[in-house]
């Protein structure tokens, strides 16, 4: 979808490389710049072969080049490639790219109509966007870490890094409408994304909830308040996901496990008062979890297990597409878009692609 699409990549670590990778796989060719050593993701904790795994799982089928931003030669090169590109997305911190001369009012003097994405932490101005964070930081402060807490009010520590994912996808997601932009009325554009802002927009059911009435959880059907909506224990010790919101999602499994009197307890409270409850409890905990994905898949009740990291490649809803695969240099890899093959791509050897790359864009701009 996105062949002949062209984006220079000034990214490192997660939430960039993420969001260029999916537009790779979407067919755009992604250039990736690399300083002198590498992506930091290269060298950064556990690894496989020598390389981290944070950048293998985050930069397949892009092409690298290895530049020296502090030198003034690999600057001008840099901005001959960008002179060829579609878009460019960095992530330093706020006024690093203006320093080196790579900024938007710079490149825009080479390149009219790029559109050019910027993925930040607190967003270019106010008090916060020269502060340096993380993850975990972006989902404190958004008030997503709060609705992730344990039965004595503590935020669990996520083990995911839902908040750079989220910006990633936002940026990704720019970048895109960018180019539909300029393919309508011939115009570049600029972008700005904050990753706190980002997770944070994701609140405004909570928030006109709580100027409703008070309620800081959000929607109470949705936040394990009800019997019909909740996590249960299974004989195993393992755990299942009920969904059966609406009526005829909840008659069904009541029926299916011949128990009619609960329908009437539809929306009953998750609480150890509530008999019905007690009662649900306890028949989850009288089977495996194995035979309650069998349920599952037999009872339309909106029932799912909740599933370990290494069970996706087996169970049939990803088995079936090959959504986790082995590529070619045998590592582990997770599809990027379900229907779309990536079987074959892989993350490129630090500046494998340079001779490449400064033959057929640098040394040709410089003629």
């Amino acid at each position: 979808m996105l062949k002949g699409v062209r984006i220079i990549d000034f990214t490192n670590y997660l939430p960039g490389p993420y969001a260029t990778m999916r537009l790779a796989e979407l067919g755009a060719e992604v250039i990736k710049i690399e300083p002198p050593e590498g992506d930091p993701a290269r060298n950064l904790g556990i690894k496989k072969d020598g390389t981290g795994i944070v950048y293998l799982a985050n930069n397949r089928q892009k092409k690298s080049i290895i530049l020296n931003l502090k030198e003034e030669e690999e600057r001008s090169a840099a901005l001959k490639l960008i002179s060829a590109a579609d878009a460019v997305i960095e992530s330093f911190r706020p006024g690093v790219m203006k320093k080196l001369g790579l900024d938007y009012e710079s490149v825009v003097k080479y390149k009219e109509d790029i559109v050019y994405c910027s993925l930040t932490g607190y967003g270019e101005q106010g008090s916060f966007h020269k502060l340096g964070s993380h993850d975990l930081n972006y989902m404190g402060v958004s008030g997503v870490l709060a609705q992730f807490k344990d039965s004595s009010g503590k935020p669990v520590h996520p083990s995911i890094q839902i908040a750079d994912y989220m910006g990633a996808l936002a940026a990704s997601e720019r970048i895109l409408a960018g180019i539909a932009s300029r393919a309508l009325t011939g115009k570049g554009s600029n972008h700005c994304i904050s990753i706190a802002d980002v997770v944070a927009s994701i609140m405004g059911n909570h928030l006109l909830i709580e100027q409703e009435t008070g309620e800081t959880r959000g929607i109470s059907h949705l936040n394990g308040k009800i019997i019909s909506y909740a996590i249960y224990e299974t004989k195993d010790h393992r755990y299942v996901t009920l969904g059966a919101l609406e009526k005829k999602f909840w008659e069904n499994f009541c029926l299916a496990v011949e128990r009619e009197e609960w329908i009437e307890a539809h929306y009953s409270k998750t609480e150890q008062s509530n008999l019905v409850y007690e009662q649900v409890q306890e028949l989850f905990g009288s089977r495996d979890l194995a035979d309650w994905v069998e349920f599952g898949k037999k009872v339309d009740c909106c029932l799912a297990p909740v599933l370990e990291s290494n069970e996706l490649r087996d169970f049939p809803l990803y088995n079936e597409k090959g959504m986790v695969f082995q590529n070619p240099k045998d590592f582990t890899s997770v599809k990027m878009h379900g229907d779309l093959k990536s079987e074959n791509s892989f993350s490129p050897e630090k500046g494998e692609h340079g001779t490449e790359i400064r033959n057929n864009f640098i040394e040709k701009a410089s003629d």
